[in-house]
């Protein structure tokens, strides 16, 4: 999220955007990742248990991570705008569930939508915080196609490092003490 930890608001959903998906496209996405023949060959995709081509699962997340981040930057870009600095997102340490729930077929219009559900500070990195976040997708019938459970790192605006730690990471400069810290040989 580029907004600083202290600003993120719990269960805040962000409309991330709509895609179209065309049997060209799903059908080119399986070829170059998911070349399953239910993504990729319209008439034996017919007698598959989806009874039709469908979208690969990672084609669905792709484009919604493609959204998530595009969303990130017009969020920045907002911001900014309004004369406020945004704030640092971090990397994400993992996915802690994912679901994909209905096939996704041509001519099917996915929206995308992120929920930040929780977040705490960091216990392992000074100054961060870490959200969970759901993403969700659901078609133009409205059925919920995809689902996941994320998380993130976003920084702190307000965070003063305590005296204890600037202190260790100090002495950890020092020439001498980084000698005697050095692994020894033999």
């Amino acid at each position: 999220m580029t907004r600083w930890f202290e600003d993120i608001t719990i269960d805040e959903a962000f409309p991330l955007g709509s895609h179209a998906f065309t049997e060209a496209e799903i059908i080119r996405f399986g070829q170059l990742y998911d070349p399953q023949y239910f993504h990729v060959d319209p008439e034996a995709a017919r007698h598959s248990h989806f009874g039709g081509l469908v979208a690969s699962g990672w084609h669905t997340v792709t484009v919604g991570h493609r959204y998530m981040v595009d969303a990130l930057f017009a969020e920045e870009e907002r911001l900014r705008g309004l004369g406020q600095e945004p704030g640092v997102s971090g990397p994400s340490p993992g996915v802690n569930k994912m679901e994909f729930r209905a096939p996704v077929r041509p001519g099917d219009t996915v929206s995308y939508t992120l929920t930040v559900t929780g977040k705490r500070p960091s216990n392992s990195i000074p100054g961060w915080g870490i959200l969970f976040n759901t993403i969700e997708a659901a078609n133009q019938r409205g059925e919920l196609v995809y689902h996941a459970e994320l998380v993130g790192f976003s920084k702190l605006r307000d965070y003063e490092m305590p005296l204890r730690l600037r202190l260790l990471m100090a002495l950890t400069r020092l020439p001498v003490l980084g000698k005697l810290l050095a692994p020894r040989n033999g």
